[in-house]
């Protein structure tokens, strides 16, 4: 293997809010924090360069101005899928209506900030 995806950058007009949100989403945990704002999030047990990409969640001052060309997927690991989905929308996710069948074994969900993501069936073995 040549490469592997060690973080994902997210920017965000509001860091802190987007980095709670993620860490309670994904069981992740505040692992650093630059001078511009900016602050990482990981796994709790591994950090940068463990088996799972961390998130940074970098300050701008720009709305997300139109759609974005990459997304995040999320399966759960400890509940079904519809389970899973209320927990996110709890926390803060809200449906996103993208032109979906209703036959889809996936849901399109927006984090706080806009950002689509989605809620996949398969649940997962945890890391």
């Amino acid at each position: 293997m040549a490469c592997r995806i060690s973080e994902l950058v997210i920017d965000a007009v509001d860091p802190e809010r987007l980095a709670a949100f993620w860490s309670d989403v994904l069981g992740y945990v505040e692992l650093d924090r630059e001078e511009d704002g900016s602050i990482e999030i990981g796994p709790p047990d591994a950090g940068f360069g463990g088996p799972q990409p961390t998130l940074v969640l970098s300050p701008t001052g720009d709305p997300r101005p139109k759609k974005l060309r990459l997304h995040i997927d999320v399966n759960a690991t400890d509940r079904d899928q519809d389970a899973e989905l209320e927990r996110l929308l709890a926390l803060g996710a809200r449906r996103a209506d993208i032109g979906q069948t209703g036959a889809e074994s996936w849901y399109v969900l927006l984090d706080p900030e806009g950002n689509e993501f989605c809620l996949l069936r398969k649940r997962l073995k945890p890391v």
